[in-house]
């Protein structure tokens, strides 16, 4: 991993944050060229100026990147920088992504859909039961859940996850040296086997409460959806909401009542058409044509599967809206056995319908 201390030193330099790095990076043609660089060409680069080149070359922030790189080796902890392949597709187009992302668990980053699950730290018992509810039905459409290990709605969400077998990740707003709250400590190493911790804060890096807000911006970024369950108008949930937005994300909240201030923050974004109301996790897979492309990969598996005699029949169903056992018997010139027992595999494959009158019809 010692090609890791320079990608991880970046990181370390005082008032060098996502986007400073990514100019220093790009004047200077790579990584490397950067603590090569001589003071006063560093000085010319767009916001950076004599000040912090001096700091760019005064390498002091090298012993602190130093000990993240034993700390990381010895926790078996997996760093992403962002111009490697395995960093977070859906985070790479984002201005403000993290340059550097710690990563503890068994689960691809990359999964093909990502939904994000949020919500207030005191959630009602019918917010609990609606947010377990939705987790079930996501699992149907394959999905890693992202959240944010905090009290209420998320740890929820994650521990529906665990129990249900469904991946799920946690983004931190600290290091991985710690879990807070110390009270999901169980919950995090049970994610560890069925998901995974997700950083973008080296492991001296605390709970600092400017760090959630930045925070919030990865469980956006990481998502393809975010469901809002229960917030109030202001909090940590309206302001994932604003982020998922900006990166043009679909965002889902479920309605409050309308007296309730703890849950006027769904009803806003829903009122404000920054949110779809949903009521159930198919509305979800609906509105994001999940369910449609999840049914035609299998039918089209199922009318592979089919044999000579079966695809004649299914395709004697596509010219006629309904038809007839005896229409079939006569267009296949096959006993009236023989076309009863296809016609009731194909039931069974959940391809065709009986109907009154002996009907039958192609399920499309």
């Amino acid at each position: 991993m010692n090609n890791w201390l320079n990608k991880i030193a970046i990181t370390k330099i005082p008032k060098v944050g996502p986007v400073t790095a990514r100019q220093l990076i790009s004047y200077c043609g790579s990584l490397d060229a950067v603590f090569n660089e001589n003071k006063k060409a560093l000085a010319k680069i767009p916001g950076v100026g004599e000040k912090l080149a001096a700091d760019i070359l005064s390498r002091t922030y090298f012993k602190k990147a130093e000990k993240e790189l034993r700390f990381i080796e010895k926790q078996e902890i997996q760093p992403l920088f962002f111009l490697d392949s395995n960093y977070p597709y859906r985070l790479k187009s984002l201005y403000d992504a993290p340059l550097l992302l710690y990563y503890k668990g068994s689960t691809d980053l990359n999964k093909p859909r990502s939904v994000a699950v949020i919500g207030t730290r005191k959630p009602t018992p019918m917010g609990a039961a609606i947010c377990e509810e939705l987790v079930e039905g996501l699992k149907a459409y394959n999905v890693v859940i992202i959240s944010g290990l905090a009290y209420g709605i998320d740890v929820i969400a994650h521990k529906k996850c665990l129990d249900l077998e469904i991946e799920t990740i946690g983004v931190l707003g600290h290091g991985l040296g710690q879990v807070y709250p110390a009270a999901h400590k169980s919950v995090a190493r049970r994610m560890l086997v069925k998901g995974g911790l997700l950083t973008e804060f080296s492991s001296d890096r605390g709970p600092d409460p400017g760090h959630f807000p930045m925070r919030n911006r990865i469980v956006a970024g990481m998502c393809d959806a975010l469901i809002v369950v229960e917030t109030a108008r202001k909090g940590g949930s309206m302001i994932t909401a604003r982020f998922a937005n900006e990166y043009s994300k679909d965002v889902f909240a479920v309605p409050g009542r309308i007296k309730d201030s703890h849950l006027k923050g769904c009803n806003h974004l829903i009122k404000s058409h920054q949110a779809a109301l949903i009521e159930s996790a198919a509305d979800v897979g609906y509105i994001m044509r999940w369910e449609e492309a999840e049914l035609f990969d299998k039918k089209e598996l199922l009318y592979a599967s089919l044999n000579n005699r079966e695809m004649q029949l299914v395709k004697l169903l596509e010219q006629s809206e309904n038809i007839t056992i005896d229409e079939l018997t006569i267009g296949l010139n096959y006993s009236s056995s023989e076309v009863a027992s296809i016609l009731l595999n194909l039931e069974f494959k959940g391809l065709v319908k009986s109907l009154p009158g002996k009907r039958f019809l192609l399920i499309h």
